[in-house]
């Protein structure tokens, strides 16, 4: 069976009120959607909260999700996506202006498990500089508009190609391609001036 006809049927059965169905979207899909809140929220903190919250939502639309008009993982980005616009919008939390204080290493869970998995081919050095490096990206993330941060966000660190981020964004693909460009530049120049700020 096909990876979405599997989730399809787990969807229908849990829906149909099978609890162990629920717990197996829950384990499938966690990682991913605690990594999109983790992204925008900045905080391991935050993010498992609002992934919790995704959760409950998630659970409470599940009857919504219809895999005729996109994929699994399109419905979840979209319910993941909107579920932050609202809770930011509802804190008036400015998103361009995050402590820069908070790294993506104060917990484990904030970070994918290839980061955590030791690599036998980087010394002490190498890990160390690519950990800095990987801070340093989380903090420029942090200070881009959340318009371009959500593209560049569900393109580069989601692996989403741009027609799904058109349907999870709700805006044409040439302002995704727009928004992630500028996104780049951005993040590029952020850097930049990090790296002299550094030197």
């Amino acid at each position: 069976m096909e990876d979405a006809q599997e989730v399809a049927l787990l969807v229908r059965r849990c829906v149909a009120g099978d609890a162990a169905a629920w717990e197996d979207i829950v384990q499938r899909f966690n990682r991913r959607i605690y990594n999109i809140c983790y992204r925008f929220a900045g905080s391991a903190d935050d993010a498992q909260d609002l992934s919790q919250e995704v959760f409950i939502k998630m659970y409470r639309t599940l009857d919504s999700f219809d895999p005729e008009r996109a994929s699994f993982n399109t419905w979840i980005t979209t319910v993941t996506r909107n579920l932050l616009v609202d809770h930011f919008r509802k804190t008036k939390y400015d998103r361009a202006t995050d402590s820069i204080d908070a790294t993506p290493g104060e917990d484990a869970d904030g970070q994918p498990l290839s980061d955590r998995l030791p690599d036998k081919g980087a010394g002490p050095a190498e890990s160390l500089d690519r950990l800095e490096t990987r801070e340093l990206v989380h903090k420029a993330l942090q200070k881009l508009s959340p318009e371009l941060r959500e593209a560049v966000i569900l393109r580069d660190l989601q692996d989403m190609d741009y027609r799904e981020i058109a349907v999870v964004l709700k805006v044409p693909e040439g302002t995704v391609k727009s928004r992630i460009n500028r996104g780049r530049t951005e993040l590029a120049r952020l850097l930049q001036r990090t790296y002299k700020q550094v030197s």
